[in-house]
């Protein structure tokens, strides 16, 4: 049996008919909407129906751009960590420059103090290098004989004691360290006086009283300063402190470790010292070939 669709669907009104129907219904929709307000309702019911399509058909897009975004705000982070990075080197290495410079400021200002202490006899001097050797605490300055720089002259900088120029060239002196261990110098005990010989160690910040008895009165803690009395150092120069002290009573001295005062192995400023020593010369011993003829004459 043929079925075919109702009359209306098959021949309906004319198109200009159905057109001119829907243009008075949408005109009467418009004016009952801006005048009475009828459709709001319906508008937030089709809207509310409508939002999850619309999400649906906004997410590719949404997607994109959110993708983008990220790609674009990576490379931007990994941009910028890499000029962070750089920029911390740069400034890393800046402040090291700074604190160095503060450091020799510092010293420099300490020496400028040691030179109102001796205002007529003293030079300033640069260590230029120091000896490869490892069992030679010694170091060149940038002063020789061309700026009256002369063997056995003390060098000092604004703590204490360095060492002592040993060997002088035109323009370079060489100065042994008081850490060498062929070095000695007379020093005295601040606290009580006594006087002794302190000898390089041969390792930086080490250096030993020699030939102390076991009863001797010194402690840790004593400030240890040139005597003067050998004829090289000044008297009051600082020196060392005592660090550590062993009584074996199996041995005939005690070991006595000092520390020194000085910067030996830390700065690059030294003040190097002309000191006369105004002590009267030592008397000569009389031969005793000269004592026999004198008797003799007698």
């Amino acid at each position: 049996m043929e079925h075919s669709p109702p009359p209306f669907f098959k021949h309906g009104p004319a198109p200009l008919a159905r057109l001119l129907l829907c243009s008075l219904l949408s005109i009467a929709l418009l004016i009952s909407d801006a005048h009475y307000r009828y459709l709001g309702g319906a508008r937030q019911v089709i809207a509310f129906a409508l939002y999850p399509l619309q999400r649906l058909a906004d997410a590719p897009g949404a997607l994109a751009t959110h993708l983008s975004e990220f790609l674009v705000t990576r490379g931007t982070l990994r941009s910028e960590n890499a000029r962070l990075t750089d920029q911390h080197m740069h400034d890393a290495v800046t402040l090291q420059k700074y604190r160095a410079l503060e450091l020799e400021n510092a010293q420099l200002r300490g020496l400028l103090g040691m030179r109102e202490r001796y205002p007529s006899g003293i030079t300033a001097a640069e260590i230029v290098y120091s000896e490869r050797d490892p069992f030679i605490r010694k170091v060149v300055i940038d002063k020789g004989t061309r700026q009256q720089i002369r063997a056995g002259q003390p060098v000092i900088d604004q703590a204490g004691v360095i060492g002592q120029v040993t060997r002088v060239y035109p323009w370079l002196a060489e100065v042994t360290l008081i850490t060498d261990k062929q070095h000695m110098i007379s020093v005295q005990n601040l606290r009580n006086g006594l006087r002794a010989v302190l000898a390089g160690h041969g390792a930086d910040g080490q250096l030993e009283l020699k030939f102390i008895p076991l009863n001797a009165d010194f402690q840790s803690g004593d400030q240890l300063a040139t005597s003067g009395i050998d004829g090289v150092y000044p008297p009051g120069l600082p020196v060392a402190v005592v660090a550590g002290i062993e009584r074996n009573p199996a041995e005939l001295f005690a070991r006595i470790i000092c520390k020194p005062l000085a910067g030996v192995a830390n700065h690059a400023q030294v003040l190097v010292l002309s000191w006369e020593n105004t002590a009267p010369p030592l008397p000569q011993e009389e031969h005793p070939a000269a004592t026999k003829k004198t008797g003799k004459g007698k």
